[in-house]
């Protein structure tokens, strides 16, 4: 029996960020749980963009955030 639940992995690089929804498939065998190649795809994609600093291209797998930094007081 597989089981299949979304989930979202977080990819940081400089001063942005990028939050990449993928499927985690879990079944009774060791090596559980697993994702697809798409999916591994999507993430080994989106972290060379983020350090060219562009921003375009990981959009169409990922939402893009600019992080910007906060002076504590």
């Amino acid at each position: 029996m597989t089981t299949t639940r979304k989930s979202k992995k977080f990819i940081h690089e400089g001063n942005y960020a990028a939050e990449v929804e993928i499927e985690l498939h879990y079944t009774d065998e060791s090596w559980s749980p697993t994702r697809w190649f798409e999916d591994a795809r999507k993430l080994v994609a989106v972290r060379p963009a983020l350090q060219r600093g562009d921003v375009v291209e990981p959009q169409i797998t990922a939402r893009v955030f600019e992080l910007i930094p906060v002076a504590a007081k």
